[in-house]
């Protein structure tokens, strides 16, 4: 039988990039979660942002969060909280 992937399936990818430091890689894997149709969740986006605050992309950190408005999910503390840190990293703590 082949399993398909489903969005627990890609959280769990896109939170070993944020692991390993590959924030283009979870980058791609929150767009294909989109192409696949399935629905992102919060965790969804709120590990691919941990994954760009750890290589200080706050811009792309900061587009995922408005991502998450256009797909109509309400960010929590802890998206919050990964879109600050990577904010402080890049030294743009204006912009949290």
């Amino acid at each position: 039988a082949v399993l398909m992937p489903n969005t627990i399936t890609y959280n769990s990818a896109i939170s070993a990039c944020e692991e390993a430091a590959d924030w283009q890689k979870a980058l791609r894997l929150v767009t294909t979660v989109g192409q696949a149709v399935l629905e992102p969740s919060t965790i969804t986006y709120s590990s691919a942002i941990s994954a760009c605050k750890r290589d200080t992309e706050w811009q792309k950190a900061l587009r995922l969060v408005g991502a998450m408005g256009q797909a109509v999910l309400e960010p929590g503390t802890i998206t919050y909280s990964s879109a600050i840190s990577a904010c402080e990293k890049g030294a743009e703590w204006q912009k949290a």
